[in-house]
């Protein structure tokens, strides 16, 4: 199908500031349903063009849009703060349009996909279906610290001014280790307004509320695609999305009509087979955009595509490379499984005494912890490249299980494949010598030959033990249970390996390093060591909750 383009039209928001788009739409005359896509990229990239063609040729108008204050658009871009009225005006302009059906759908990854839930709560009527791939969450679910991570000022210094900035020509690595973290932008040249701004709301508050979604499912009434990868360093919005519409959607229709799709896949999904040193096989790239489409045709069209009929989950088994589709997430037949840290008492490093093990301690037993200390100054790394674009993958961190901050807890060697598919979280009974401080939690595959390949991780700064809206610092050397979000996996453990849990106090610089201070965060430099120690007695008994899957 032969399509045309319209470039810059000027669409109108309520406040009279107008946003430009580019209308990608067939030639032949006729009403066609239309896909919005808002995004502060810009919308003149390959991939765009790409993208929009696609849809243009199968019997969509495609509207792609500058969101406000970006590229030909007019306004202030203030990122997210006013997506969801603009997202509003902008859907029911594409419905009103003379070669619009007045069915609208919306699709996009990352921002392009939180931004479609701001305007979903806003009840555009023309809002039809949304696919939201990669959807960052609501603030501190994927960064529980109370202040940005250090790679987010990566994103908001390329994404300042009108046009893309190039993140690259920054020493991003020497940025990080600056202290205090609300001065980190006077390092990149350009000073950040959003970054200094975030900083002083250290905690879940008002400020944050106007930009939350995901406490207001029961305001979204539309189908809705979940996309996202098991590597995707915002992933653990996509399973809570999709969890959040099945059960607590506006209406029936819409919790019986969602969709999840989760691949062996970084931010960037879709794209390669081969993450790191993990190649996970052919199959593991998909006709993404067919899948798309179908959805589209069903929902925008009316047309029977046959996607409905499918299962609501399909998802990809790491470790034996399988795609499966599956009825609901949590799985239906999981075994909620504790497998509780045990040692003698030294369990620092992958050379001392850690075990993981299903039998909890004994009561009888002598009653051990585990202890180790934790310099700010001197963290213990996480495994990333400087810039914002993708934060860690299935990395090897047997070198960094040398350190004897970090505490190494393995099962035996199994003697059968063992599934987690599931979200992970640990229940971790712990105390420390600061008023404030973290801890971190990293879920491993212990292969045969070493390789010590991460699965996915956690953490949980002190004072925010009872809620990001709800801080206070602790007692020192008084024991709190703390549990730990460590997001989802779907990974097959083959025979000759081992699970692996490690324990710490930083992940640096995935999250910022906590000072132990219990300072104001963001503000100082000062810093403490903090001595830890790590319960796994009976009445302390710390375990990480595996999603056990039965295997045939």
């Amino acid at each position: 199908m032969d399509i045309q383009i319209e470039r810059n039209v000027r669409v109108a928001m309520r406040d009279g500031v107008t946003l430009s788009a580019d209308v990608y739409r067939p030639k032949e005359e006729g009403r066609y349903p239309a896909i919005v896509v808002r995004t502060p990229y810009l919308k003149t990239s390959k991939a765009t063009f790409d993208n929009g063609s696609y849809f243009a040729r199968h019997g969509f108008a495609v509207v792609y849009m500058d969101v406000r204050g970006r590229g030909d658009s007019e306004g202030e871009f203030k990122p997210y703060f006013n997506e969801g009225k603009d997202g509003y005006d902008s859907i029911e302009w594409a419905a009103a349009q003379p070669w619009c059906t007045g069915a609208v759908g919306t699709m996009g990854g990352s921002y392009l996909a939180r931004i479609q839930w701001l305007t979903a709560i806003t009840q555009p009527p023309s809002l039809k279906a949304m696919i939201c791939s990669v959807t960052p969450s609501d603030p501190f679910v994927e960064w529980p610290t109370g202040v940005p991570t250090p790679h987010h000022l990566c994103w908001l210094h390329m994404v300042s001014g009108r046009v893309m900035q190039n993140v690259d020509v920054i020493d991003w690595e020497n940025a990080y280790w600056h202290l205090p973290l609300a001065t980190m932008d006077e390092l990149t040249g350009r000073l950040s307004a959003e970054w200094r701004e975030e900083i002083e709301h250290p905690q879940l508050d008002e400020y944050w509320e106007r930009i939350c979604y995901q406490t207001k499912f029961d305001r979204v009434d539309v189908p809705v695609m979940h996309v996202s990868g098991w590597y995707d360093d915002e992933q653990v919005g996509t399973p809570l999305n999709f969890i959040g519409m099945t059960k607590g959607a506006k209406s029936e229709f819409a919790r019986e009509n969602q969709k999840l799709l989760m691949g062996p896949w970084p931010h960037g999904i879709n794209q390669s087979t081969k993450l790191g040193e993990i190649d996970f096989g052919p199959d593991s790239v998909i006709d993404l955009q067919g899948y798309q489409l179908r959805w589209f045709n069903h929902w925008l069209k009316g047309e029977d595509s046959g996607i409905m009929a499918e299962p609501s989950v399909r998802m990809f088994v790491m470790g034996e490379n399988k795609w499966r589709d599956e009825s609901q997430w949590p799985l239906a037949n999981t075994e909620w499984t504790k497998f509780y840290l045990r040692s003698n008492g030294m369990a620092n490093s992958r050379f001392g005494d850690g075990w993981l093990s299903t039998e909890q301690p004994p009561v009888d037993g002598e009653a051990t912890a585990d202890r180790f200390t934790y310099d700010p100054a001197n963290p213990v790394p996480f495994i990333t490249e400087p810039t914002s674009a993708q934060i860690g993958g299935p990395d090897d961190y047997s070198a960094i299980e040398r350190r004897d901050d970090v505490l190494v807890y393995c099962t035996d060697v199994l003697e059968h494949d063992v599934e987690v598919s599931g979200p992970i979280r640990m229940e971790l009974f712990a105390s420390s010598s600061a008023v404030d401080t973290d801890f971190t939690v990293k879920l491993l595959d212990a292969w045969p030959n070493g390789f010590a390949q991460r699965l996915t991780d956690g953490l949980v700064r002190a004072r925010f033990r009872d809620g990001m809206d709800k801080p206070s610092l602790i007692e020192p050397d008084k024991v709190y249970q703390y549990d730990v979000d460590c997001w989802n996996t779907s990974h097959v453990f083959k025979k000759g390996h081992r699970i692996r849990v490690e324990i710490s106090s930083s992940a640096f610089p995935k999250y910022d390093r906590n000072l132990n201070t219990g300072a104001p965060l963001g503000k100082t430099a000062e810093m403490i060591v903090a001595k830890q120690t790590i319960y796994h007695e009976p009445e302390h008994a710390s375990a990480i909750m595996l999603p056990i899957i039965p295997r045939k």
